[in-house]
């Protein structure tokens, strides 16, 4: 079973029309093991119950934003191991180096092609 079979991802977004757009990537590289929330705090409380091997979040959400997230994951230690890509619409320099500090193992901005997408999840996660 390859990787992409296996893989078992959660993607983080307040915008439907994001969330549609990364599902669509993952679909288009195979993967297919894939969970949705609408928001970091309900999605701290699904991987908290139920860890995903990857996390792919918006930074920019209400509420807990995508680096709330990433900090409450690797405090937790039943989260703490999961990967996790920040989407953002700008590289932010202040927000980059705070996602580095939390332990962020990539990020790519919006808009992005899925093969920009693929190309992300692979130095996270190794060749799909």
């Amino acid at each position: 079973m390859s990787l992409k079979d296996q893989l078992q991802v959660m993607v983080v977004d307040d915008t439907s029309t994001s969330r549609a757009l990364i599902v669509q990537a993952l679909e288009w590289m195979g993967i297919r093991n894939i969970v949705v929330e609408n928001d970091g705090d309900k999605a701290f409380r699904a991987l908290s119950a139920r860890p995903v091997h990857l996390v792919i979040s918006d930074y920019n959400m209400p509420g807990a934003d995508g680096l709330a997230l990433l900090e409450g994951l690797r405090r937790n230690r039943l989260t703490q191991k999961i990967g996790f890509i920040l989407v953002t619409g700008k590289a932010d320099e202040q927000v980059l180096k705070r996602g580095q500090s939390l332990g962020m193992n990539n990020y790519i901005t919006k808009p992005f092609e899925p093969q920009a997408m693929q190309a992300c999840i692979e130095r996270v996660v190794g060749r799909l």
